[in-house]
C-alpha cells in the first residue's frame, strides 16, 4: 500500500516503513504523528484520489529524531563601498518513519 501525503507544504510518496525528512511538526521525538492530508491511496492496483483529500484515510508516522540540514551561506555585497555581510543557515527537520497507512 502506498500513499501521497501533504506535510509542511510539500508532498511525499510513502509506504509502510518508509523513512523521510519533513519540516518540523511540533511533535516531540519518540511520539506518533497522525497525518490526515492524504492526497492519494494505492492498494493492489486500486487507486483512490482525493478532492483534495481522501475521505477517511490517515497515515501514522513515528517521529524518530530532529536533525539539521546542510549549512547554506548567503552574501550581501555593496559594490564600491567596501561593505559586505555574510550569513549562514541550517534548516531543522524531523526524521519520520511511517508505521501504518489506513484507508
Amino acid at each position: 500500500m502506498q500513499a501521497i501525503i501533504e506535510l509542511g507544504g510539500k508532498q511525499y510518496r510513502v509506504s509502510k516503513d518508509t523513512v523521510f525528512f519533513a519540516e518540523l511538526t511540533g511533535v516531540a521525538p519518540g511520539n506518533e504523528l497522525t497525518i490526515k492530508n492524504v492526497l492519494l491511496v494505492s492498494d493492489n492496483g486500486r487507486v483512490r484520489v482525493g478532492q483534495p483529500f481522501v475521505a477517511g484515510a490517515t497515515v501514522v508516522a513515528k517521529v524518530l529524531e530532529e536533525v539539521k540540514g546542510p549549512k547554506l551561506f548567503g552574501l550581501f555585497y555593496r559594490p564600491k563601498k567596501h561593505s559586505q555581510r555574510r550569513w549562514g543557515h541550517r534548516q531543522r527537520y524531523h526524521k519520520l518513519q511511517v508505521t501504518a497507512i489506513q484507508a
